[in-house]
């Protein structure tokens, strides 16, 4: 049985879990601005750039599955050590990588893989394990901020190296720039899960996977999922050539990535706070519906770089703040024995939506020579997630032999 008693000290937790999450979500934030400079470079379409980082959001989801499976058994440090490993590995492959096959290899495959053991899934396991109940919502809310001040911090620092240093060399650096994760993974060792000290567990993997996918709640919360990868990926990855296609400049994109990562800080943070003390699901039907009044919004007003910075900023308040909840939620429900797989599958359909999101961006625009039905999509989705948000029952599950909610 897990013990209540805290392993990690809260500030020791959230200082080195959140620079973990600012370095590997900031990074990635920022993929969206090497579409133009590496499909001019390599005389490739659009479609085959929105490809790669589409297999990047389905192998991380797929991946998390194992790593959230692996983090539970045996701790987050070696599966953060790991991802971080295969994030400089993947950015120097994307970086020198001559065909679309080993640019998918590199940019999809291996960095999918570094995200699924260095981002939520693996760190929200570590918050749930070593934060009381009364704090987790907020807790994984700072986290979540943690990854979008990386957005904002990182997006222009990408910016930066791509023009003062090319784009090779600019991923070449952020390489380096990844195996700061190590020493801060150390402080994330749990001393529960060192040498034979395995927590002990009531109910076995396939056990607690058959008792959530039987239930309702569970279901929806990752069709809910499903809607916001497509959204946020469609977004961050194919905005700045929907900007640049517009006649907008790469600074008013490089602008726009930042604000959607400066005021997701406040919308996670927000959105973790007010997790402690009202619904959760009431919060992520709300942001569902507010994602698709913006978008639909956006759409209609005078294209502006004033017009542009107002919906990142409103998109931003929204882009992640359904991650803590979402999170939060499962733990609240099934207990945390099993919560980094259990988010894992959870975070799995979010990247299915991602992967459906990016590569329909660039298949439609291809096809079309326009995004507009992307966003119109977009916009539908948000309702249909809305909707289905309604429904979920937060409450912890009743089980024959209770196990510990802690």
């Amino acid at each position: 049985m897990q013990t209540s008693t805290p392993r990690l000290s809260l500030t020791q937790l959230l200082v080195c879990g959140a620079a973990i999450v600012t370095l590997s979500m900031g990074v990635r934030h920022g993929f969206g601005l090497w579409l133009q400079p590496v499909t001019q470079t390599r005389d490739w379409s659009r479609e085959t750039f929105a490809l790669a980082i589409a297999i990047q959001n389905l192998v991380w989801g797929f991946s998390g599955i194992f790593a959230g499976m692996a983090a539970d058994r045996f701790g987050a440090f070696k599966v953060i050590l790991a991802g971080s490993l295969l994030y400089a590995l993947g950015l120097v492959g994307m970086a020198h990588a001559d065909t679309p096959l080993l640019f998918s290899l590199s940019s999809g495959v291996l960095i999918g893989m570094a995200q699924a053991g260095t981002t939520y899934a693996v760190i929200y396991g570590v918050i749930g394990r070593n934060v009381s109940p009364e704090k987790r919502s907020w807790a994984m809310g700072v986290s979540a901020a943690a990854g979008s001040f990386g957005q904002f911090l990182m997006v222009p620092v990408e910016g930066f190296l791509i023009s003062h240093f090319g784009w090779q060399q600019a991923l070449v650096l952020l390489g380096l720039t990844v195996m700061l994760i190590i020493p801060l993974a150390w402080g994330l060792r749990e001393p529960g899960f060192t040498g034979s000290g395995v927590l002990k567990r009531d109910q076995t993997i396939l056990q607690a996977l058959g008792e959530a996918f039987h239930y309702p709640s569970f279901q929806l919360l990752m069709a809910g999922y499903f809607v916001c990868g497509f959204q946020v990926v469609f977004i961050g990855v194919h905005m700045p050539s929907y900007l640049k296609d517009k006649g907008m400049s790469p600074q008013v994109a490089s602008y726009a990535l930042a604000l959607i990562g400066l005021f997701n800080v406040f919308g996670t943070y927000a959105a973790g706070a007010l997790g402690q003390r009202i619904q959760k699901k009431n919060i992520l039907v709300f942001i569902y519906f507010a994602r698709a009044v913006a978008i639909g919004l956006f759409l209609l007003a005078p294209l502006t770089p004033i017009s542009v910075y107002l919906f990142a900023s409103v998109m931003g308040f929204l882009w992640l703040s359904t991650v803590p909840l979402t999170n939060a939620t499962v733990a609240q429900i099934f207990g945390v024995a099993h919560l980094s797989m259990l988010s894992g599958f959870v975070f799995f359909s979010h990247q299915i939506g991602s992967f459906t999101g990016v590569w329909l961006g660039g298949f439609l625009y291809d096809k079309t020579g326009s995004y507009d039905v992307v966003w119109y999509i977009a916009i539908a989705l948000g309702v249909f997630a809305g909707l289905i948000n309604l429904p979920v029952k937060e409450a912890a599950i009743l089980r024959s032999r209770p196990v510990s909610a802690f």
